[in-house]
């Protein structure tokens, strides 16, 4: 999804509006996560991008979108740019950690 989403609608109410944005956000984050994994894959990853426009969008995480959105509506922002991209993700094995220490080690 790459989208640049008008907060400013003529006869709309600003808070309705926000709340159809963020559900779009939503239904679209369920939807890809829906999808058939790659072989190899473990979860579905997103990569993110924000900002006022597509030439100044930031990497951001997945779950930051909400705050970011707020904070463009209570800044009484226009216009936000969106990129949300699906990308299969392997997780990676926990490192053998101290938590496990073997039972000699009680010095």
């Amino acid at each position: 999804m790459r989208k640049t989403f008008q907060l400013q609608v003529e006869g709309k109410h600003p808070d309705r509006l926000l709340e159809a944005i963020k559900h779009e956000i939503r239904k679209y984050i369920k939807r890809e996560r829906r999808r058939a994994l790659p072989e190899g894959a473990d979860f579905w990853d997103f990569d993110c991008r924000f900002g006022a426009s597509q030439e100044s969008a930031e990497v951001i995480h997945l779950s930051a979108i909400t705050g970011l959105i707020d904070g463009v509506a209570k800044e009484a922002g226009k216009q936000f740019y969106i990129e949300i991209l699906a990308r299969p993700g392997k997780r990676k094995p926990r490192p053998a950690g101290e938590a496990a220490a073997s039972p000699d080690a009680e010095d």
